[in-house]
């Protein structure tokens, strides 16, 4: 049986949501409704576009310039059979592909899930585990709240863990349509409806697939 995951978006290259330049994969679908979080039209697990394994892998070992993906959401342990078995297509083809995950519930929590989900953490290098509280916003390193920490799974991003932890700021992008969006952890919050004023007034209209602040 051919594996599919529902997906928001996805960016070939991002320097904002992890080390180094990476993929980022945006899962639809999340069961946690944080206040403040800047992207609700990732929340609802109806939509997105259902992509194969196969197809998105075959995506990721096509990317040049990239040294691992980010999947952030929505909830990507709410998919994590499917990232999972993504991970593995991938570093079938690339054994040194790394991988960094978001996710709304805490690393105890996901330790106690179901084989999914230890299946998911066996294969990340990196995790930001929590939910976003917009009263502990700060401009931090790849997450929204102080609440929120950075898990390293593996050693691979230790020396990059150890940098200032300083926000990595935002970046926009033009897609093929002509649409503008962003990716990225806003340093201050209220980020995207300041940007959406800024942007109106100047005729720009922000395309809706935005990131929730974490």
């Amino acid at each position: 049986m051919t594996t599919h995951l529902s997906v928001a978006r996805t960016l070939d290259h991002c320097t904002v949501l992890g080390p180094g330049t990476r993929a980022v994969l945006w899962v639809q679908g999340c069961p946690l409704r944080c206040r403040g979080c800047v992207a609700a039209e990732t929340l609802p697990f109806e939509g997105g576009t259902s992509r194969t394994v196969a197809e998105l892998a075959d995506w990721l070992c096509g990317l040049d310039g990239i040294e691992g993906v980010t999947f952030s959401g929505g909830e990507p342990f709410s998919q994590a059979g499917a990232l999972a078995e993504l991970l593995d297509a991938v570093r079938e083809r690339r054994p040194d592909f790394g991988a960094m995950a978001y996710s709304g519930f805490r690393h105890e929590a996901l330790r106690r899930g179901g084989p999914d989900r230890l299946a998911l953490l066996q294969r990340l290098d990196l995790l930001v585990d929590g939910p976003y509280r917009a009263a502990r916003h700060g401009s931090l390193r790849w997450r929204g709240s102080d609440n929120q920490r950075l898990i390293p799974l593996t050693d691979r991003y230790l020396r990059a863990l150890a940098e200032p932890d300083t926000t990595a700021g935002i970046e926009l992008s033009v897609d093929a349509d002509g649409s503008l969006s962003w990716a990225g952890v806003p340093p201050a919050p209220g980020f995207r409806e300041g940007l959406e004023e800024q942007l109106a007034a100047r005729g720009f209209v922000l395309h809706t697939e935005a990131r929730r602040e974490r």
